[in-house]
């Protein structure tokens, strides 16, 4: 497609947007009903998260220096999305876009969670757990949540069922009296009653799940379990038997944390094949954002981290499988979204019609059979200062007071080295005029990031866009590099 013709495409989409304004979302979830769902019998589901992994971690990603069997087996047994994107490059926006499917601008939760944010994760907002429960489902919500600390922000008052995890965005990864208190957001919580715990969390996670599958398996009703790890999130701890099976490593604790990660991952894997449900259990496996730059986590090829709107920081390791109904050993091409994610449970769930989404499902996408095919002619980005579209095989990143810079796709990846902002200026101007018309539709964030922060990643936005080196990547290191 020549530009001209790219360039008036995106006017139209940015026309479109700019009429549906005082609407809740540009794209609508592919509403199907019972009988449209080819499946007999509607399927458990299972959403895993890992936390701050890198698009490259994974052997189904190609890593060589990882051991990741459990999920290479479940990538073989169903469909790797290369060109998988979150809703933010941040824990908690990105999840707040995730199990509401919708971009999580439009209900005000853009930046990352301060705490006690009280109108954090807006209980307006129909979340997956409560969609699926409607439908007859029974939810369950094990590990990290980071969408709010009060009452009504709970899991248990958002349509999950039974909850086994913390509140807050991070914790240790073995007991310490100093959280595992009441009262502290970081303890564990079984429903609301603070719980302790034995061993390595990401261990005793995946065994509470698996626990889950089997007491479930034999219930009339299917289930949802969401099972957030906030591995490989820091504090890098693992245990000492896992870090003896990577000596001389390059990033050990990384591996190791990773590798636990899988096994839990396996264990809950295991109960649904011991309990006779895995071929009629759709699975999803994806990273809540790109990879960290403080936890050793490999971006592959692309550029950036978490944290940034550049590839690195948004573009994340994604699968799903259902044998009952998904092809195996299958790989999808096209550019998709987490917010696909509720859009694709309800439809397998032959759910009754959704609220408006910003996710489509990939069950439509995958019956297609165009393995290039993408869910979304467009994707929109925004967190304060910083606001990027992808339209295509193109991408625009503006930030505020700088400028703007375009890129192409080559390959299937963004060269986000090579700027077309100034040579092709009809390309530049329509997809800003696209990106504008999209924030059109948003409410201003409810709160925003502290002042350091934004000077942090104000000085990454810069220095990537000008392809500069990053001098620091956090307030300590920006504190240390004016001494």
């Amino acid at each position: 497609m020549s530009y001209s013709k790219l360039a008036l495409r995106i006017c139209l989409v940015a026309l479109v947007l700019t009429g549906l304004s005082g609407c809740f979302s540009s794209e609508r979830a592919t509403v199907v009903t019972d009988d449209q769902v080819l499946s007999p019998a509607r399927p458990n589901i299972l959403l895993i998260l890992a936390d701050d992994a890198g698009w490259g971690d994974f052997g189904f990603q190609g890593a060589a220096d990882l051991r990741t069997p459990n999920l290479d087996q479940l990538a073989l047994d169903g469909t790797i999305f290369t060109q998988a994107y979150v809703s933010a490059s941040v824990c908690s926006p990105s999840r707040a876009g995730l199990l509401t499917g919708r971009y999580q601008q439009r209900f005000g939760h853009e930046c990352n969670l301060e705490p006690l944010q009280a109108r954090a994760f807006d209980s307006n907002q129909i979340s997956i757990a409560e969609a699926l429960r409607d439908e007859g489902y029974h939810t369950a919500a094990f590990g990290k949540w980071h969408l709010g600390e009060m009452e009504h922000q709970h899991p248990l008052r958002n349509g999950f069922d039974h909850f086994y995890g913390f509140l807050a965005g991070g914790r240790t990864y073995f007991p310490d009296p100093k959280v595992d208190r009441a009262g502290d957001p970081h303890a564990l919580l079984d429903d609301y009653a603070q719980t302790n715990f034995e061993g390595y969390l990401t261990d005793e996670l995946g065994d509470k799940a698996a626990r889950y599958v089997e007491q479930r398996a034999t219930d009339s009703r299917p289930f949802f379990a969401y099972l957030a790890f906030n591995a490989p999130h820091t504090p890098m701890e693992a245990t000492e038997e896992d870090l003896a099976l990577f000596p001389n490593h390059d990033r050990p604790v990384y591996a190791a944390m990773v590798y636990a990660m899988d096994r839990a991952i396996g264990r809950v894997i295991q109960s649904l094949k011991a309990n006779g449900v895995y071929e009629n259990t759709l699975i999803f496996f994806l990273s809540d954002n790109g990879g960290a730059h403080s936890n050793d986590s490999s971006v592959g090829p692309l550029k950036g981290w978490k944290g940034n709107q550049f590839e690195g920081g948004l573009r994340v390791p994604f699968l799903a499988s259902w044998p009952n109904r998904l092809p195996a050993g299958n790989q999808h091409f096209g550019m998709i979204s987490s917010l696909d994610v509720y859009a694709t449970a309800i439809h397998a769930a032959g759910g009754t019609p959704a609220p408006a989404l910003d996710g489509s499902s990939l069950l439509t996408l995958l019956e297609k059979g165009d393995s290039q095919a993408p869910n979304h002619e467009a994707l929109y980005w925004r967190k304060d200062e910083m606001s990027t579209i992808r339209y295509g095989d193109h991408k625009l990143i503006h930030l505020d007071e700088f400028g703007d810079v375009v890129y192409a796709s080559r390959n299937n990846i963004i060269d986000e080295d090579t700027n077309l902002a100034t040579s092709d200026k009809d390309l530049h101007d329509s997809l800003s005029l696209a990106l504008q018309a999209w924030e059109n539709t948003l409410k201003d964030p409810i709160w925003v990031e502290g002042e350091r922060w934004n000077e942090v990643t104000r000085h990454i936005y810069e220095r990537l866009m000008q392809n500069d080196t990053v001098l620091y990547k956090d307030p300590a290191q920006m504190r240390n590099s004016r001494k």
